[in-house]
């Protein structure tokens, strides 16, 4: 039996006859191609809205706050200074410590005092003999006169002499006084109860009356005042609104005032606002504002600085909102996402100047009844359709598998 060979393909029949698997990948290709083409732009074939928690808002009464800068100073200052000279004997308290009112804290030596003193009641004593002397004398010349044993001039120069000496007792007196004044300022004492600072003075120190230069320096600390600051503007703005009633008053004429230490914690104790400066610093534009805090334990010191948070008024239309709803334009602006009637994301500028706690104040941009995404905002952009779900709603179902 002879074979034949097959004829040869040509190069074109060969391409053709490879090429029409391909052709058919190709084909399968296109027509997937073209029937994705007919998809709305950013989704999915047969793809499902996303699921996003919102919480419904509604105003409530808000205290409107003001967080103000400060600085504490001591309720009361006294400077000691020694009112008479000469040196210092002795220090009679330790540096740092409570003294009390009253008590003795330095000694100034007294022994020229005492001198001085004991001098002035001696002259009293004479002063007081001499006008005895001088008072028998007048009233027997009184009555002497009468039946003119003597002349009418020596009754008169009886009667001087009495009036002066008189008067010699009232000076010996005043000496008298003054040298035991004298001599009591040679014990130098607090004229307050407080903490004393360290002395400027040791024992063997000469020391003048009334010296510039003060020999320790007592502060009462309890309670304690700190010093704030506000703004002119932010003060005229307040009082605007509590006038127009946008705000209205917390209650009482006591305004209650926290305070935020320099490690950010809370003060234990609450004060209370004492005054309000009546001008306005021209410097810095900005009026002082004085608070009064207890302090027993001593934890607040003179110099440090410390914010108050003063409640100023409530907002009867304020609206919370949870911090993670609130986000920040390239401009900084305040903007939240809230889903609308429609069910579709809408993005919302929003008022939010005061934090409290883990929430914002919103007093404007938001209404009630408005449903604000609170989760799933990486998932939603403006104008995309969602499935909204209250966050009571979301937490219970998580609350229950737990």
């Amino acid at each position: 039996m002879i074979t034949r060979p097959e004829p040869a393909l040509s190069p074109l029949q060969q391409g053709l006859s490879l090429s029409r698997p391909t052709s058919l990948v190709l084909l399968g290709a296109l027509l997937l191609a073209a029937c994705g083409g007919k998809t709305e732009p950013g989704a999915a074939p047969g793809a499902v809205a996303p699921a996003v928690t919102v919480v419904t808002v509604q105003p409530e009464p808000v205290p409107v706050t003001a967080e103000l800068p400060g600085r504490t100073s001591p309720y009361l200052v006294a400077e000691l200074r020694p009112q008479v000279s000469g040196i210092v004997k002795q220090r009679l308290f330790k540096e740092g410590s409570d003294v009390k009112a009253g008590q003795v804290l330095y000694r100034i030596d007294p022994a020229t005092y005492q001198a001085t003193y004991d001098s002035a009641r001696a002259n009293l004593a004479r002063a007081e003999a001499n006008l005895e002397v001088a008072r028998l004398k007048a009233g027997r010349y009184a009555e002497l006169v009468k039946i003119e044993a003597v002349s009418a001039q020596a009754n008169d120069d009886a009667q001087a002499a009495q009036k002066q000496a008189q008067a010699e007792v009232g000076a010996a007196k005043a000496a008298l006084d003054k040298a035991r004044v004298d001599l009591d300022f040679t014990r130098v004492t607090s004229p307050i109860a407080g903490r004393i600072g360290r002395s400027a003075v040791t024992a063997g120190a000469l020391v003048t009356a009334n010296q510039a230069a003060a020999l320790a320096t007592v502060q009462q600390l309890d309670p304690i005042y700190v010093d704030l600051t506000q703004s002119s503007a932010e003060l005229l703005g307040l009082k605007r609104n509590l006038d127009s009633g946008r705000l209205q008053r917390s209650g009482g004429d006591t305004v209650p005032v926290q305070l935020v230490l320099e490690d950010g914690s809370l003060y234990g104790a609450a004060g209370r606002l004492a005054f309000s400066e009546v001008t306005v610093d021209e410097g810095t534009g900005s009026v002082t504002l004085r608070a009064v805090f207890p302090n027993p334990k001593g934890e607040l010191l003179p110099g440090m600085y410390v914010r108050a948070r003063l409640t100023q008024g409530v907002n009867r239309d304020a609206v919370l909102v949870p911090h993670a709803a609130v986000s920040r334009t390239p401009r900084g602006e305040a903007q939240v996402m809230v889903v609308n009637g429609e069910a579709k994301v809408e993005a919302r500028s929003v008022k939010a100047e005061q934090s409290i706690g883990d929430k914002w104040v919103v007093t404007g941009g938001l209404a009630a009844g408005d449903r604000v995404i609170v989760e799933g905002l990486q998932k939603v952009k403006p104008g995309a359709p969602v499935q909204a779900q209250e966050a009571a709603a979301a937490a219970a179902p998580a609350a229950a598998a737990k």
